[in-house]
């Protein structure tokens, strides 16, 4: 199976690309902590369908420590007894920011609020950003029909 297109053959198209991947690299100076920014963005992979994504995030979470059972729990997480109250936080904020167009408004205010009593402004920002840097990737590759199952860690 092969990519619909490949992006980066098109020199507009690369060079924004370019400037996406830097913004997400950015993020690895956030005090969110990696494990946390990794399980967003696996859990906004898996609800746009993103294989892709879901390929990169569960290796790379993998290769950073993650524990396999909290990764095959990220698609049931409020169910799940494996994650601390900061972390469902952000899930749920990741959430709601991915599924925007499911609910009026937005993200609920209580979503919110309980991402607040557990991260501070600059956390929120990352956050936030994370979140929609990772639905960027997503849409691009989920519209192309990237493939998975070849990333290896690191790779990108």
């Amino acid at each position: 199976m092969n990519a619909r297109l490949n992006v980066m053959a098109s020199p507009v198209a690369a060079k924004a690309m370019k400037h996406i991947i830097a913004a997400h690299r950015a993020l690895a100076d956030s005090t969110v902590p990696a494990s946390t920014r990794e399980l967003v963005m696996l859990r906004a992979s898996q609800i746009n369908g993103c294989a892709g994504c879901v390929d990169m995030h569960t290796k790379d979470a993998t290769a950073a420590g993650e524990s396999q059972v909290r990764l095959h729990l990220v698609a049931v997480w409020r169910e799940a007894t494996v994650f601390t109250e900061a972390e469902r936080a952000a899930l749920e904020l990741t959430e709601q920011g991915t599924r925007i167009a499911d609910a009026a408004g937005g993200v609920p205010d209580e979503v919110w609020a309980n991402a607040a009593r557990h991260y501070d402004d600059d956390q929120l920002a990352d956050l936030v950003t994370q979140i929609a840097l990772i639905n960027a990737f997503n849409r691009g590759n989920v519209i192309i029909r990237q493939p998975a199952g070849g990333y290896q860690p690191g790779q990108h």
